[in-house]
């Protein structure tokens, strides 16, 4: 008799946002992603000369919780979910924490994409979603294994969920997703007329 497994699981994170901590308004959120965006010259910049569509704070910006308390309430509502996630993953933290290492805003114009990348140097990374108007692009997970797959032919395009190469998740505002840092990931173009905003962010182990 065969038996089959599956193996090495990646996991991934959703819930609400103000399931842990204190409720965030994402009016308000929206609101102050704007706000920042308009004052952030040094930002605008460097989107401008590094051909990032839209805006984001990546480069620019390193206290958003103290500008704006709403951030500060962000961060709060975070690190309940990472310390949830990370006891979901079983690790072993040896006494220390994950604590936040940095947070930006992205703001996503019609056409916006953001190509696969990972964030090195982290444990865990994530995004809370502010506005997702219909159209808007979801996110694009991409299977680890890819690189050892070498000369494995294509999966049919009805594969379980867990064989697929590319998982598409649409999250709704006030969702907040969360992954270990190495899994590549992007948002595909924006194809709404209207912006797609959210927040990310990366935990370190301190």
């Amino acid at each position: 008799m065969s038996q089959i497994e599956s193996l090495f699981a990646t996991r991934l994170y959703r819930a609400r946002l103000g399931g842990q901590g204190p409720a965030v308004d994402i009016d308000e959120l929206e609101a102050s992603c704007y706000a920042i965006a308009e004052d952030d010259e040094a930002g605008q910049q460097w989107c401008e000369a590094n051909g990032y569509p839209g805006y984001t704070s990546y480069a620019s910006l390193s206290d958003l919780p103290w500008r704006f308390p709403i951030f500060a309430d962000i961060v709060t509502a975070l690190d309940g979910h990472v310390a949830a996630f990370a006891q979901d993953l079983q690790f072993d933290l040896d006494g220390r924490q994950l604590e936040l290492e940095d947070l930006w805003i992205n703001i996503l114009p019609e056409g916006g994409s953001h190509g696969s990348h990972i964030h090195p140097h982290s444990v865990i990374s994530g995004t809370t979603y502010v506005a997702m108007p219909d159209g808007a692009s979801a996110l694009k997970l991409e299977d680890p294994r890819h690189a050892m797959m070498m000369a494995a032919p294509p999966r049919m395009k009805d594969a379980r969920r867990e064989l697929q190469p590319f998982i598409y998740i649409a999250p709704e505002p006030g969702d907040v997703m969360l992954w270990e840092s190495w899994l590549r990931h992007e948002v595909p173009a924006n194809m709404s007329e209207y912006d797609r905003i959210s927040v990310s962010f990366n935990y370190k182990w301190a």
